[in-house]
């Protein structure tokens, strides 16, 4: 028996449901092209229609907030006249597929969405994960994914500054390839992607479209047109997912945007991401409240026979719409020629339609010339801004209780922290030894270090001594125990790391990593996490100006742990010299700044930790969330950092944050880093040395007394516990480490696992 066809709305991703509301929207049957808009604006990626309800709970205010969350990136005032734009994204499911493009077209995306708010993209962050690398495969992603990330960001010329490296075997099948750009821009340039005016044109800038990147949303991928809908049947060619980057259209677009906005012929401009035309078209007249024609034979088409859908649907890369008035439209043809730079009238905005009720509605036509056949209308707003919102069932895992029952102890430690402390190192320096992190020599602090640090410079800024600051940081393995919390320490321990370069927090952006949303547990874990991240914020008085949720990430059944990624964005009022680093001497007292102990029941919990996921331990109970003296403690170690920024004298000569690995680790990367060991006294406990939670640091000082008294000023616990010096790490009775034998380990550990020289 012949199997009857998959219904239409169905292999373009919607329901039954999200049918009857799209005919009751139109007031009739939608035909196969206004299916497909639908399909691809209402995707899980195009308009978060399971997460939306939850992120509306992030606190997103601040006087210096100059744009929030639903615009291309956040854009805050940085003082001098300056405005600082930031965004983070996914490209999580092409990088599986094919991980040099993946990653490529990812860094991309998220460059357009910086400089379309009018802003020159200065540095890329990369928090990249991976399962473990005794397996080939992984390998081949990791070598791929860099690849692409540095053959594209080296080859248009932003500096990749920094980023995260997390090996588990949770994304064994699910690697996660986050990007980060930030962006300056002079605060009178700032723009958004709005359409108005009636009767100006739209203009599609850079690349030709081609048929890569359509079904990069997974909504076509299975659909089935015939000839008589106006697109052909996809069952003879299985089109590519994965967008094809070009970094040298991608440089040539920036330089033309940024100069038509320096001229004044713009009025509104958005990139083309996810979705492609459709998207900027819809999104620009939807938040102009215009309608706006498209003359599908007006964009230029590198793929012969490309049918309606296609056009409009293709994610081909380095292509931006730009609203203009019609009499600049020969300045700014002559201005892209010279960058070398397609220009082409694809639309006109028009006056919005009056339906039954008397209400004004922008439609969005779609046509075979601009006097020509309608091919398709709908209401922009409709595709925009008003897809289905989901609550969808979220149910507390049933297995969390027992897993957190299942605490780690220290007792295995005894007699083994020597190997187990090698185990830890790794520097991810053969990955960012493939990024170009000095371009524009702003960098101050490249990768590597607990933040990346740069100089507040470019061209058409204002003169400036200010600096940003910017950090990326996630757990999974604390969230996968309690989502809310972990979250909450992530937030934490991001602050913390600006602080290690002397700078004050001024906006966060995210990117929500979960599995399967119709799996209740899923949806549970998103929940929490967004809880946990809104409550850090207020605490920190950290606004959230935009962020990014990737679902689905799931293979087999089994969903990747909760992977919420931070990315900070601080400011340090006066650059004039770089902090101290890692860079302890000999002779200068250690100083473990902080609350010594964790909250809680447990004093230095190993749950959640890397001593114990490596040991195969996963379970147990992580530190609770006590905003109070980490906001002190923060706010100490900045005001001591930015003093010695500002070019002031200090006795403070190291600094770095007790992160990943514990105390032990933190140690072990300064003596490494320098080629001088340290005497530390006995400590506490054995669970001390590699036990995680956010708010301890290790700072190195020539003058105890002055540092102690200042501390007890702030209210800041400190406590000296040894010395700097000789050539091995002793840490009592439990570590003693030749450091050459340190820095050996950690500086070959990754290039050893990836079978690759140095």
């Amino acid at each position: 028996m012949t199997q009857a066809p998959e219904p239409l709305h169905r292999a373009l991703g919607l329901n039954d449901e999200e049918l009857e509301q799209i005919v009751a929207v139109l007031n009739r049957e939608p035909n196969p092209l206004e299916l497909a808009l639908y399909g691809v604006m209402w995707s899980e990626h195009c308009s978060y229609k399971s997460s939306r309800i939850h992120l509306r709970r992030l606190p997103s205010d601040g006087a210096h907030v100059l744009v929030g969350p639903g615009e291309n990136a956040g854009v805050i005032d940085a003082g001098d006249g300056i405005a600082v734009a930031i965004r983070i994204e996914s490209h999580n499911h092409p990088s599986a597929i094919e991980p040099y493009q993946g990653a490529a077209t990812g860094v991309g995306g998220i460059l357009r969405d910086v400089f379309t708010m009018g802003a020159r993209p200065l540095a890329l962050m990369d928090p990249l994960f991976f399962g473990e690398l005794d397996d080939a495969r992984q390998r081949w992603l990791v070598e791929g994914v860099v690849a692409g990330i540095s053959g594209y960001g080296n080859s248009v010329g932003v500096p990749t500054v920094g980023g995260e490296l997390t090996f588990d075997e949770c994304y064994a099948s699910n690697p996660l390839v986050n990007v980060l750009c930030c962006g300056a821009l002079p605060r009178e340039r700032l723009v958004l992607g709005v359409a108005s005016g009636v009767g100006n044109l739209a203009v599609l800038l850079g690349s030709s479209t081609g048929r890569d990147g359509i079904g990069g949303v997974s909504v076509l991928a299975s659909a089935g047109f015939s000839g008589e809908d106006g697109a052909e049947s996809l069952d003879d060619a299985k089109r590519p997912s994965v967008q094809v980057g070009d970094p040298y259209e991608e440089k040539r677009l920036i330089e033309a945007c940024l100069e038509l906005l320096d001229r004044g012929l713009v009025l509104g401009i958005q990139d083309l991401g996810g979705a492609g035309l459709i998207c900027a078209t819809c999104e620009t007249a939807a938040r102009g409240g215009v309608g706006m024609d498209v003359d599908i034979t007006a964009v230029p088409l590198r793929e012969a026979g490309m049918q309606p859908y296609e056009i409009m649907t293709s994610e081909s890369q380095e292509r931006m719409l730009a609203i203009i008035k019609p009499q600049n439209w020969d300045d700014v043809a002559r201005l892209c020629a010279k960058w070398e730079v397609r220009a082409s009238i694809v639309g006109h905005v028009v006056e919005p339609s009056i339906d039954a009720h008397g209400n004004a509605v922008g439609m969005l036509r779609v046509r075979r010339g601009f006097d020509g056949e309608i091919l398709g209308e709908v209401p922009a707003r409709s595709l925009a801004d008003e897809a289905p919102l989901y609550d969808r069932p979220r149910l507390r895992p049933s297995s969390l209780d027992a897993m957190r029952l299942d605490e780690p102890t220290s007792e295995e430690l005894r007699g083994l922290a020597n190997e187990q402390l090698l185990e830890l190192l790794i520097d991810p320096a053969w990955v960012y030894r493939q990024y170009d992190s000095q371009l524009f020599l702003n960098t101050v602090v490249g990768p590597g270090r607990d933040a990346s640090l740069l100089r507040l410079a470019g061209p058409g800024l204002p003169a400036s001594n200010r600096g940003i600051a910017l950090s990326t940081d996630s757990n999974p393995r604390w969230c996968a125990l309690d989502p809310r919390v972990g979250t909450a320490l992530s937030v934490a321990e991001s602050i913390a790391n600006l602080a290690c370069v002397g700078a004050s927090p001024k906006a966060l952006v995210n990117c929500l990593n979960f599995g399967n949303p119709e799996h209740p547990e899923v949806m549970w874990q998103l929940s929490e996490s967004i809880d946990g991240m809104a409550e850090a914020c207020r605490a920190f008085e950290v606004p959230v100006v935009g962020g990014n949720v990737s679902l689905y990430n799931e293979s087999g059944g089994n969903d990747i742990d909760p992977t919420p990624v931070v990315g900070l964005l601080g400011v340090v009022d006066s650059l004039l010299a770089p902090p101290p680093g890692w860079n302890w001497t000999s002779g200068d007292a250690v100083m473990l700044v902080g609350v010594r102990h964790a909250g809680g029941a447990n004093p230095f919990p190993l749950a959640g930790t890397r001593w114990a996921t490596q040991r195969g331990r996963r379970g147990g109970t992580i530190a609770p969330f006590e905003p109070r003296a980490l906001k002190e403690t923060f706010a100490f170690v900045a005001r001591e950092i930015s003093v010695i920024c500002a070019g002031a004298p200090s006795d403070v000569t190291a600094v770095h944050d007790v992160g990943s690995g514990g105390l032990a680790t933190a140690l072990a990367e300064m003596a490494s880093e320098t080629g001088l060991g340290a005497q530390v006294l006995e400590l506490e406990s054995h669970a001390e040395l590699f036990a995680e939670f956010p708010g301890r640091f290790v700072m190195t000082t020539n003058d105890v007394e002055g540092f102690i008294a200042r501390a007890a000023r702030a209210g800041v616990a400190v406590e000296m516990v040894g010395t700097v010096g000789g050539t091995a790490l002793a840490i009592g009775s439990s570590i003693d480490l030749d450091v050459t034998q340190l820095s050996a380990r950690r500086r070959h550990a990754l290039a050893d696992a990836l079978h690759t020289a140095l």
